[in-house]
């Protein structure tokens, strides 16, 4: 009789400590998965290869039935991603810069620097870091290489700045504090990109 006691209190204490265990947090119910899709997984892609205040990132896929080529092709694809960024960044930065400071000759000033820009960004594009490759083989027998490329902002921006400081139609317009700002400005809103 002692025994079946012992027995139930056991049972009623298991009981009783397994209802005041933590109560789970109910999560909405997931939406139905779109018909004949898949999530597709892409190396070298996402929130960790966005573009930051400091840094100016681009990535691409390279594919062929030859390894090396499929690594030529991405890397290609990849710095023409990076390039379009820079020039894109520059062109938003001169614009904005120049809508602030009004000159007599605004048009040639910036056609004179968009030139400046493009020469800067010709010279400093070999800068660029590799921070991912992937190479994978599809099942169909081909390459195919994943690439995501970085170059630091100070490497885009003092060569540019220097340039600037050279050119005697540019220095008599340049305002160095204000321009900087303006690239500040325009590399926070390059971020997550």
């Amino acid at each position: 009789m002692r025994k079946n006691i012992l027995s139930i209190m056991f049972g009623a204490s298991v009981l009783l400590l397994a209802s005041c265990g933590s109560s789970k947090e109910v999560s909405a119910p997931e939406a139905p998965k779109p018909v004949g899709e898949i999530i597709v997984n892409v190396y070298c892609s996402g929130p960790d290869y966005f573009s930051t205040d400091n840094l100016i990132r681009g990535n691409s896929i390279g594919e062929s039935t030859d390894m090396t080529m499929s690594k030529k092709k991405a890397r290609n694809n990849t710095l023409q991603e990076l390039s379009s960024k820079i020039q894109t960044t520059f062109k938003a930065v001169i614009d904005n810069y120049q809508s602030s400071r009004e000159t007599a000759s605004g048009e040639e000033v910036n056609k004179r620097y968009e030139e400046l820009s493009r020469e800067v960004i010709d010279q400093t594009i070999s800068g660029y870091k590799t921070i991912c490759e992937k190479v994978t083989q599809t099942t169909k027998g081909t390459y195919k290489t994943y690439l995501a490329f970085e170059i630091s902002v100070d490497n885009l921006a003092k060569p540019f700045f220097d340039k600037i400081s050279e050119d005697e139609k540019l220095r008599i317009d340049y305002d160095y504090e204000k321009f900087k700002k303006t690239f500040e400005d325009e590399m926070k809103k390059m971020e997550n990109k």
